[in-house]
């Protein structure tokens, strides 16, 4: 048989002087275009991070210098009404009780009622004059350094896949928390804590529990170590071993696997075991002075309200934000602060169905003067010239009440969250709602753009931080996402 049947059409084809010269010229082409174009920056290539699985919380370079080195995430789970704190809007006052012409007749949970004026009183702010509600006086008054965008919109309107949303930027369960993927990327300047910790709400985790920490399909080392100054990380110390004995024992068995590690360099799964377990001994001395309260002194307790005997929530949720604050400072990369837990009819959490105003009271008291003393606090420390604070909600609520009812429905379509410290440009305000606060109409952007931003201020771009599983190079920004350049300083 001739040897030329053997070969394809493609091949047979380069056999044909003039076409291969004609291709090779094609390819160098490509090559030199590709070259310019990454010399440029203007190519988005997957970059994967190299980890070393006996290092694997390591500090890793950045794609773009950072701005920020830490984050610091105040998410308030059950979706807070944006027009009863962030987003002033007076024709709603002027429509009070009153259809929306034109509005839905029946939402998420039921038929609409009529518009509902905001149920707090506004003031202007600070130098920038910001309309702010007198529910949080406390964080009102750093109206101006903050960055607000007033046009976020989320995928869905249920609490659950909603959180899914916000914080892996996907509405369906598995996929990576914003947390791990930075601690992927970055790893840590701490050695002796986790990277990434997850601190719960006093009064319980929020809904979608710990897929809001989670690393998805992300190496299981990345995701959120949940702790909180009611309930420190668990495990830590053997019980009924003297303390001799306990240290003896580490020290045996880290020799032996030594050892073992010598004999099987190529063992990267043992290699992550050995990681794990000598960074959860270093915790056994590290965490329980972080979580000690009690060399604060008294003026920093009381400015965060964490001596409030009279509000015992607030008091713990306090407590959990000078620890946030403490890890901060230990060098933590990605510290996750929830306030409010699981749906309870809005008892537990922001979610403002029936008796909004009467639940609000309550919640504001827990939320507001201990996150705006961690923000001052981050301050006056030096702490904030590094550090990214972010406060977000999943979704926002509706200009009407219920039928029947003295609360807002859910609303996916235009909402507020905000951002200050290291790079964030102080007292603006991005993005519009239409006049009675309903939809966002200007400057519009998904979650996905606000994730996308807060990893450009780490210094990663989000189109070339990714992730293969199952054949698809996964981000946290799925296809989609833009930096919000309008919030950058």
């Amino acid at each position: 048989m001739n040897e030329s049947e053997h070969i394809s059409h493609s091949g047979r084809a380069l056999l044909d002087r003039r076409v291969f010269l004609s291709r090779s010229s094609t390819a160098l082409s490509s090559v030199a275009l590709t070259s310019l174009l990454g010399q440029e920056g203007m190519l988005a290539s997957a970059e994967r991070p190299m980890i070393d699985p006996a290092r694997p919380y390591a500090p890793r370079r950045p794609h773009l210098p950072p701005r920020a080195k830490n984050v610091v995430v105040i998410f308030c789970a059950g979706a807070v009404s944006q027009l009863e704190t962030w987003d002033y809007k007076p024709e709603l006052i002027q429509w009070d009780d009153k259809p929306l012409p034109g509005g839905p007749a029946v939402t998420f949970q039921g038929p609409a009622g009529n518009l509902a004026r905001p149920q707090y009183a506004f003031q202007q702010r600070g130098q920038t004059g910001k309309w702010v509600s007198d529910l949080i006086p406390h964080l009102a008054g750093l109206t101006d350094d903050i960055a607000f965008v007033h046009s976020l919109t989320s995928k869905s309107n249920t609490h659950g896949p909603a959180e899914n949303f916000l914080s892996t930027g996907f509405v369906l369960d598995g996929f990576p928390s914003l947390g791990s993927w930075v601690t992927y990327a970055l790893g840590s300047e701490s050695r002796d804590l986790p990277a990434y910790v997850a601190i719960p709400d006093p009064r319980g985790v929020p809904q979608n529990g710990s897929n809001n920490w989670g690393p998805g399909f992300l190496p299981a080392a990345f995701q959120g170590t949940t702790m909180s100054s009611k309930d420190p990380v668990r495990h830590l110390a053997a019980t009924g071993v003297a303390p001799a004995s306990d240290a003896a024992a580490r020290g045996l068995l880290q020799r032996m696997n030594a050892r073992h590690l010598e004999r099987n360099p190529a063992d990267t799964k043992l290699a992550a075991r050995i990681a794990s377990y000598e960074l959860a001994a270093r915790m056994q001395l590290s965490v329980p002075g972080i979580a000690d309260l009690a060399s604060e002194p008294a003026h920093i307790l009381r400015m965060y309200g964490a001596d409030d005997a009279q509000n015992p929530d607030k008091a713990a949720f306090a407590k959990n934000c000078i620890l946030a604050r403490r890890l901060i400072e230990r060098g933590v990369r990605f510290v996750q602060l929830f306030n409010g837990a699981y749906a309870s009819g809005g008892k537990l959490n922001w979610d403002g169905h029936n008796a909004l105003k009467e639940q609000y009271d309550v919640h504001a008291a827990i939320l507001d003067q201990p996150a705006a003393a961690l923000i001052r606090d981050l301050r006056q420390r030096g702490l904030l010239d590094d550090t990214l604070v972010v406060w977000c909600t999943e979704f926002g609520r509706m200009p009407f009440f219920q039928k029947g009812a003295k609360g807002r429905d859910h609303n996916p379509d235009g909402f507020t969250c905000w951002m200050t410290g290291a790079g964030v440009r102080a007292g603006v305000s991005h993005g519009e709602t239409d006049p009675l606060g309903q939809r966002a109409v200007k400057d519009i952007h998904p979650l996905y753009d606000f994730n996308a931003t807060i990893l450009h201020l780490l210094g990663l771009d989000h189109e070339r931080l990714t992730y293969e599983h199952n054949g698809i190079s996964r981000r946290l920004t799925n296809v989609e996402g833009h930096v919000i350049r309008e919030i950058l300083a």
